[in-house]
């Protein structure tokens, strides 16, 4: 009877540590915490391309659409569509920012065609003409 006690306890205490190390390698609770901190996350399952990616950044959280299409050697990310989840958030961002999210996004997807929804499409559109 001890016996099968202490092995259920056994069990029980491996089964406690395999969910905190589930837990803790999260790739979702590391972008909901960057995204807390304010810091930079990219979220991407590259080999899925029907999932969306997620990028926080500066406290503002953008979500992206990528599209498959040829290109001259094979099949790959050819469009990506970005916006944001809420655009009250976008205050005090800068063209910069949005170069810098340009140029991670295409280190993940170089031969892609960026697209940004509005209103940071025309912010982009104003900031280029002045």
């Amino acid at each position: 009877m001890a016996l099968l006690i202490r092995a259920l306890i056994i069990i029980a205490l491996i089964i406690l540590i395999y969910a905190v190390i589930k837990y803790i390698l999260n790739p979702k609770r590391k972008l909901e915490l960057a995204h807390e901190k304010k810091n930079f996350y990219f979220l991407d399952e590259s080999k899925n391309v029907r999932k969306n990616f997620l990028i926080t950044y500066k406290g503002v959280m953008f979500e992206g659409e990528k599209y498959l299409g040829t290109t001259e050697q094979a099949f790959d990310i050819v469009s990506v569509s970005v916006w944001v989840k809420n655009k009250d958030n976008l205050q005090g961002l800068q063209l910069k920012d949005f170069a810098f999210l340009e140029n991670e996004i295409r280190q993940h997807y170089p031969r892609a065609a960026i697209e940004w929804k509005s209103p940071i499409k025309e912010f982009i559109r104003q900031a280029e003409k002045n």
